[in-house]
């Protein structure tokens, strides 16, 4: 199983920084009996790996070599791989420079890396057949992308940062099978590239017939790329005993 983590943005929201924001530092971890800090964007692997990921990909534009340096080839027996988004086109085309590596029967995991976010195993809950979206009770959706449900769990609708959302409930992350990964890239061509955001890309193709399923495991997410998130996250860690880090490993 491929996890696939969208590391090509420049993070205007939390600069300026002397580094990538993907490495962050948010509490910390221990290596053996060494405490050290811990990147952000490490929380998101360790869940993907915690939901059956073997390997990842990191999409990295041409200036985040600092990316590569810190994770390097492997973690444990974890395959890293990274790809390059030669310049900032959005989410969509961020994801989408992977399909050259992933078969259509492989399974996909998608994350958002300066975002951390509880139950750590929460990928384990999505499904495994069709477009499954981790889904996270928030206060104000109106700064992310609420997802619409009918009463059995599919998804209606995406509203993308809309100011006066239907649904508090937002996605986090999700899953699909390489072959769903291909369909939304067709689509996406057929519509000239003109979707930044994955969420109208996903009305589209559930208007087309697709199907999507949202799955309401998430308790608590923090997008890190703030001040105030960077705050909000250190609470959260905090509260969950993970600013310096509960186990060691």
């Amino acid at each position: 199983m491929w996890g696939v983590i969208p590391a090509a943005g420049a993070g205007s929201r939390i600069q300026p920084l002397a580094f990538s924001k993907e490495l962050l530092p948010v509490g910390s971890r221990f290596d053996g009996d060494m405490e050290r800090p811990r990147a952000v964007s490490e929380y998101l692997v360790e869940r993907m790996i915690l939901g059956g990921a073997t390997k990842i990909c990191f999409i990295i534009s041409p200036g985040k070599s600092d990316i590569m340096e810190y994770y390097g080839g492997s973690i444990g027996p974890v395959h890293i791989c990274y790809v390059v988004q030669p310049r900032p086109a959005g989410l969509c085309d961020s994801i989408f420079r992977v399909l050259p590596l992933i078969h259509p029967d492989e399974s996909v995991l998608i994350g958002l890396p300066d975002t951390i976010w509880f139950p750590e195993d929460g990928l384990r809950a999505l499904d495994t057949d069709i477009l499954s979206l981790l889904l996270f009770p928030v206060e104000r959706p109106e700064f992310f992308d609420a997802v619409v449900l009918d009463g059995e769990g599919h998804v209606l609708e995406i509203q993308v940062k809309k100011t006066d959302a239907s649904s508090s409930w937002i996605w986090g992350a999700f899953r699909m099978p390489g072959a769903v990964l291909r369909a939304l890239f067709h689509l996406w061509e057929e519509r000239e590239r003109s979707d930044e955001y994955i969420g109208t890309l996903v009305n589209a193709y559930l208007a087309q017939g697709g199907r999507a399923r949202g799955v309401k495991a998430g308790q608590a997410y923090v997008d890190v790329g703030t001040i105030h998130g960077y705050r909000e996250a250190i609470r959260l860690l905090g509260e969950r005993g993970r600013v310096k880090g509960d186990q060691k490993q």
